[in-house]
């Protein structure tokens, strides 16, 4: 059987990815800073899913964490943090939590995985359209969006001949963050006519995980507004 590790995967997109996954028949491991919040949601989505609890944020403790995973077939960082800053009111702490998470924490969990892989195992990191189109606050989320780019490149090379991409959603309409947004003004700037939606971005993810000719890539999924 298939085993689809999702590192994130108790809330949005993550856990969208969880019941695609545990729908065909995979063995799914998701994660959540807290073992309570991984188990209760692995309970909800069912089939052959449990929860395991891993902080990116203390990197250190990754290890010991999936120290009871045995093989990995598909993994999946979608964790991300709310750390917004701005230069002008730049918040150092909240900072270094950012890329602690999203720089330190993805290699770190890659290299400890990475000797558990399948012979075709993939990794699919999560980025985000604020590498190309920041926003007041994204201090940190542009910069760190903009080395996912990097880290899939150095990976793709590190752990031959696994392949290793990065998918970076714009907004996503039926995101709980955005869902409940009255007449958003994204809508009128992208060529599509709407917003993205979780299960196109959710498509795209297993899309890169498949094919085995694509490799450190990025990979956007957002209805073409970086166009306009």
């Amino acid at each position: 059987m298939t085993t689809s590790i999702i590192i994130g995967g108790s809330d949005g997109l993550g856990r969208v990815l969880a019941q695609r996954f545990a729908g065909r028949g995979d063995i799914v491991i998701i994660t959540s800073r807290t073992p309570e919040r991984a188990e209760s949601v692995a309970a909800e989505v069912a089939g052959t899913v449990r929860g395991l609890a891993v902080d990116l944020s203390r990197p250190e403790s990754i290890e010991e964490a999936l120290v009871d995973v045995r093989e990995v077939d598909n993994l999946v960082i979608t964790a991300v943090t709310e750390d917004f800053t701005t230069v002008a009111d730049f918040d150092i702490a909240k900072a270094v939590h950012a890329v602690t998470t999203k720089l330190v924490g993805y290699t770190e969990t890659v290299r400890v995985l990475s000797d558990r892989f399948a012979p075709g195992a993939s990794v699919v990191l999560f980025g985000g359209l604020a590498k190309e189109r920041p926003y007041p606050g994204s201090t940190m989320v542009t910069a760190m969006n903009a080395g996912i780019t990097g880290q899939v490149k150095t990976l793709a090379v590190q752990i031959a001949p696994h392949r290793v991409n990065a998918i970076h959603p714009g907004m996503v309409g039926d995101h709980p963050r955005w869902r409940d947004v009255p007449e958003n003004p994204q809508v009128s700037r992208t060529p599509i006519g709407r917003l993205v939606t979780m299960a196109e971005v959710a498509d795209a993810t297993d899309f890169l995980l498949r094919n085995t000719g694509v490799n450190a890539q990025d990979l956007f999924v957002d209805g073409g507004v970086r166009v306009t």
